[in-house]
């Protein structure tokens, strides 16, 4: 399997620590120097540039959340004049301010190295045509896909998300071989595929990379039978850089983290402490080479586990998990914690039905209520009424089964619940806190 630098993502253990290390001292000197913020921090946790030897050093350190980057909208945590940012991206800005990032040439750089790495480890090299159905624009999927395929020598197709009759035509006329977009839309495509008349094997689709949304397993397996592909996890943050922070390679066991740029840790989300390597926890990010928007302790908010054995592929990176899930996705429902991927997982078991569904929480009588709309495969919601109430009470009894409490199953016809050409929206939450 080929691997874009091989130095560093086949570093040993000593000398990835020894490097984090040297890094760590140099972002904590100018954030502590460039960055207010940063600095108050520290000042009152009794800390200075020299408290920092080595990485062991970063847990003295202060975290930093979302609302940290809000409260300093929208500049307010640039380590570097704005003379040196050359790009500004932004987060969708679902609740409260958007999330605004800043790039020096440096930084984008290091974003073009790190998605080289991630369509490496997936199989793409400078003879393949990367179709990029991310979003372009604030939204930092497209653009960084964009950087790693122009500089692994591939020729780019930058597409943009949305108009899906155009996506399919210019995948069977330019002879597409690789496909970035988040994974529900890829299911989206194949849908649209199948209906469109071209047959799958007119395409030269070969593997996808697919991010921006938590996905399981079973749903990787389905996008892999309906598009005939190998779907590949890549994973990031707008606010460590975008995609780029971690990635499959084709052994498909477990996420590269690029800790040379990204150093990862996993805490308990309650407490605070760092766990122990095997241990699930929140994910925790200190960027150590970035210029514009240096991140210390960063609370992702989501929920995962490090293996620092040698991959198969000859990697030596610490891989994490696939996510169970945003901690701040989490729904608690008459005191159980759910998430979404819960559900996701029993219903892509299940051949008839669709990979699209609906959770609606609402709240009667002071009670919280579940419901889950599914759709339907079209040749089983033609048959008898009796089948399709045996199915719903199937559904039911294996998703409650799964999660604990009880909940209303709803059969939805084919292509009736709204589909998404960017994040699939998965639930809507109408209780009133």
């Amino acid at each position: 399997m080929e691997i874009w630098n091989r130095h560093f993502e086949s570093m040993d253990r000593d000398g990835i620590r020894k490097v984090q290390g040297e890094r760590l001292r140099e972002t904590v000197e100018r954030v502590y120097f460039n960055v207010p913020f940063y600095r108050n921090r520290m000042q009152e946790a009794g800390l200075g540039p020299e408290s920092v030897h080595n990485i062991d050093d970063i847990r003295k350190l202060p975290f930093t959340t979302k609302q940290d980057l809000r409260d300093n909208y929208p500049f307010g945590l640039f380590a570097v004049p704005m003379s040196e940012i050359v790009r500004i991206h932004a987060s969708s800005g679902t609740t409260g301010k958007q999330t605004v990032v800043g790039y020096t040439r440096a930084d984008i750089s290091t974003w073009s190295e790190v998605m080289a790495r991630t369509l490496t480890a997936a199989g793409a090299t400078r003879n393949d045509f990367i179709q990029i159905a991310y979003g372009y624009g604030l939204f930092t999927g497209g653009l960084g896909l964009h950087y790693g395929g122009e500089k692994i020598g591939a020729s780019v197709i930058p597409i943009s998300g949305g108009n899906t009759t155009r996506q399919i035509q210019l995948m069977h006329d330019f002879g597409s071989t690789v496909l970035a977009c988040t994974p529900s839309y890829a299911l989206f495509l194949a849908e649209a595929i199948q209906d469109s008349g071209i047959r799958r094997e007119e395409l030269k689709l070969k593997v996808g990379v697919f991010g921006a949304e938590p996905w399981t397993e079973n749903m990787r397996r389905e996008i892999e039978q309906k598009l005939k592909i190998k779907a590949i996890d890549i994973y990031g943050l707008s606010e460590v850089i975008g995609p780029g922070v971690a990635s499959e390679c084709l052994v498909q066991n477990g996420l590269h983290v690029n800790e040379d740029h990204f150093y990862p840790e996993i805490i308990d989300p309650e407490t605070l402490d760092v766990l122990p390597a095997g241990s699930v926890g929140e994910l925790v990010f200190t960027t150590i080479t970035k210029e514009g928007l240096p991140l210390i302790r960063y609370r992702t908010r989501d929920l995962t586990r490090l293996h620092y054995e040698k991959c198969d592929c000859g990697r030596t990176l610490v891989r994490m998990d696939k996510c169970l899930g945003r901690s701040d996705d989490m729904l608690i429902i008459r005191g159980v914690n759910l998430f979404p991927s819960q559900v996701e997982s029993v219903l892509l078991e299940m051949h008839e039905i669709k990979p699209h569904y609906l959770l609606i929480v609402d709240r009667q009588n002071n009670l919280d209520t579940l419901e889950l709309k599914v759709e339907v495969e079209d040749e089983f919601f033609q048959d008898r009424i009796s089948e399709l109430e045996t199915l719903r009470q199937r559904i039911q009894n294996s998703v409650e089964s799964s999660i604990g409490i009880g909940l209303k199953v709803t059969l939805a016809e084919p292509k009736t619940i709204e589909r998404s050409e960017g994040k699939a929206k998965r639930v809507i939450d109408n209780r009133k806190f």
